[in-house]
């Protein structure tokens, strides 16, 4: 059964009849697979099958009309703090041709307020590449890109596949919860993967042994963990951590995310794991429900992430929560830039600010990994349990 959302907000009968021709497709995919598929396959198609997976599809997902918000949506200063730091990058590291790559650049909200705020600075990328896989939101950064003054969008180059090579910094923001992730479950004795079956009609979770060697490769400790517990692994970051570290010649990548590192992602009270789904802002556990209308996330496994990183010889520069990080690179400064007489602006950019900063909002759960090419930072590493 569907979970219940408030009558207002139930999705109407144009979206449901999209949302049932994307149940017949994967109905058809577990059909031709013996009726089971592996939840990272199930994940796959519900968000990225053509033209009907949730990215692929033509939905608002973004801002107050969609289905969550981002902090870019939230306020112009998220992207002015940030201006600050790949301003630093771009002057301080070896790039002859500085660029930015944004990964899943959504509403291309923040690419519009990055490019201003570092032409204000006078530090602009000679181009501003980013790697959508989304259709229908490329057409949205396109569309609101145009805004842009001519020779600032004139600096913008949309690609479909990782850079050969790429000097000056890569963004990634809410892109690794969006990765297909494995699920799997600790039985006392052995792991299992958690797919999806049909019954009749309707998806169930079905377990079957795990004998898939990478995946047991990236298993938890189970010591300590109750029985049964599920959780989940994402080999999808551990190959986009391969690519990072082919392309980037010089600079920096950060990554903002929600998620911890391993000691608190797989801590024996988080038996059920970190799935999450999102439709009309309102949260849910249930994957199954409204397939190609809702955002379906795991947390981030940020210890994996970095491992994965040093092991393909980049170095972990930094990670720390995220309102630890936006401090210290000047969001407060920028906040101050606005004055206080002037309400109209103030008093929402405040507003924003606590929900950026707070622990009990965005500031505790969301954390920044930085990665690059200089040293590994041993308080970072600390932090993520690595030895």
């Amino acid at each position: 059964m569907s979970p219940i959302l408030p009558h207002p907000l139930h999705p109407g009968p144009e979206a449901l009849a999209h949302s049932a021709r994307l149940r017949e497709e994967i109905n058809r995919i577990l059909r031709a697979s013996g009726g089971w598929i592996d939840f990272s396959h199930f994940m796959a198609q519900a968000l990225y099958a053509p033209g009907l997976g949730y990215y692929s599809a033509g939905s608002v997902k973004l801002g107050g009309g969609g289905d969550f918000v981002t902090a870019p949506e939230m306020t112009p200063l998220f992207a002015r703090t940030w201006a600050r730091a790949v301003a630093e990058t771009l002057q301080t590291q070896p790039c002859r041709q500085p660029e930015v790559l944004e990964l899943g650049a959504g509403s291309g909200r923040l690419a519009h307020d990055l490019l201003l705020a570092l032409d204000e600075l006078g530090v602009l990328p000679e181009r501003y590449l980013i790697l959508e896989v989304s259709a229908d939101l490329r057409a949205r950064q396109e569309t609101l890109l145009a805004t842009l003054p001519a020779s600032l969008r004139a600096r913008v180059t949309w690609c479909t596949a990782w850079p050969e090579s790429l000097t000056g910094v890569l963004i990634a923001n809410e892109v690794l919860d969006a990765l297909p992730v494995h699920r799997v479950g600790w039985r006392g004795d052995h792991w299992v993967a958690l797919g999806v079956a049909l019954a009749g009609e309707d998806w169930v979770w079905q377990e079957r042994p795990l004998t898939d060697a990478r995946l047991m490769a990236l298993l938890p400790d189970a010591t300590g963990l109750p029985v049964p517990y599920d959780t989940e692994i994402c080999p999808a970051a551990v190959d986009l951590m391969a690519n990072l570290a082919h392309s980037l010649q010089a600079g920096r990548a950060y990554f903002v995310d929600y998620g911890f590192p391993a000691r608190e992602y797989y801590h024996p009270q988080r038996a059920d794991g970190t799935l999450m789904c999102h439709i009309r802002h309102h949260a849910h556990g249930d994957p199954f429900a409204w397939p190609g209308l809702q955002d379906i996330t795991a947390h981030v496994d940020f210890t994996a992430v970095a491992r994965a990183a040093l092991q393909h010889g980049l170095g972990l520069e930094d990670y720390r929560t995220m309102a630890s990080w936006l401090i210290e690179a000047g969001l407060l400064d920028v906040l101050a830039d606005i004055p206080v007489t002037d309400e109209a602006r103030y008093l929402p950019a405040v507003s924003a600010v606590q929900k950026l900063l707070s622990p009990a909002e965005m500031g505790e759960l969301f954390k920044v990994l930085v990665l690059g090419r200089g040293e590994t930072s041993p308080a970072a590493r600390a932090a993520l349990g690595l030895s």
